[in-house]
């Protein structure tokens, strides 16, 4: 469990990081296009993420 805290972080961590470099504006095109890519493959493993511990916690309170 720990693990996967470790990379929804370490992906939310990325994917501000890329943000930044984006409106920074000092990117070049190729470049920000490489890195908005990226930005959402991580964009949306962390979606997963979330929709996966809101199924969790639905079923744990479906469970009382």
């Amino acid at each position: 469990m720990k693990k996967s805290k470790t990379n929804f972080e370490s992906s939310m961590q990325r994917l501000e990081d890329i943000v930044n470099k984006l409106e920074s504006g000092e990117e070049t095109l190729e470049n920000s296009l490489e890195l908005y890519e990226e930005g959402m493959q991580i964009s949306k493993y962390c979606k997963e993420m979330l929709d996966s511990a809101v199924q969790k916690v639905t079923i744990i309170e479906n469970d009382k």
